[in-house]
């Protein structure tokens, strides 16, 4: 199995003209039914949802910050659901990543739609890289995949599932795709590197999270 290193090495090395060509040849356009913002299955009360889980960086956090005063962490993100457990006062555990927010029935906070349920992102130009790249990821090890198998793949890269697949995409928009592509993996490396190096043990009630700045609280701050 590569080293974490050496999958970042293959993600820097990546050609994005290349892989451009790639995701010319699968072919999509959005067709903004916000599949990829919403949760599956939800009941009237959210009850019977799965949550929709984007992973967010903990700067992008930060960033979506900066572009709205009003937000704070806990508005912006949470702790990724995996492996934390339900205690009596609520999730308890250690987790290693952060989700975009949602809201009450689990879609992505930032997700709208209007009276003719077209989809449309409120944080779209400050949107995280998980979100400018779906439905597409790259197969390198220590990069993480959309929910669900490939459905479509071509090279290194591979296409989940989305309705928007199999359409014709413009030269300009590939590449720009292809860009953000080559850019999460290497993200998604270095944050995994960072994560691995900076782990100790937090020896805290509640929820922890370490990312690549060390372990926080749900609210962002640093657990000492």
């Amino acid at each position: 199995m590569e080293s974490l290193e050496a999958e970042r090495d293959r993600a820097r090395s990546l050609d994005v003209d290349e892989l451009a060509d790639a995701i010319e040849a699968i072919g999509f356009e959005c067709t903004r039914c916000g599949a990829c913002c919403k949760a599956v299955d939800c009941g009237d009360d959210g009850g019977d949802a799965e949550p929709h889980t984007a992973t967010v960086f903990p700067d992008e956090i930060r960033h979506l910050m900066d572009a709205d005063a009003d937000l704070d962490w806990r508005d912006v993100a949470r702790p990724m659901p995996y492996g934390l457990t339900d205690g009596d006062d609520g999730p308890t555990g250690e987790t290693f990543e952060w989700a975009l927010q949602t809201d009450a029935c689990g879609d992505c906070t930032f997700y709208a739609e209007d009276e003719a349920g077209t989809g449309s992102c409120s944080v779209h130009a400050d949107r995280p890289l998980i979100c400018r790249t779906y439905p597409f990821s790259v197969a390198l090890g220590g990069t993480s995949q959309p929910m669900g198998e490939a459905v479509d793949r071509e090279g290194l890269v591979r296409a989940h599932e989305c309705e928007g697949l199999g359409r014709d995409i413009s030269r300009e928009e590939a590449e720009e795709l292809a860009a953000a592509l080559k850019a999460r993996a290497v993200r998604e490396l270095d944050e995994a590197i960072g994560v691995r190096d900076n782990y100790e043990p937090a020896e805290t009630d509640g929820v922890v999270v370490h990312d690549s700045e060390g372990a926080k609280r749900p609210d962002g701050s640093s657990v000492q």
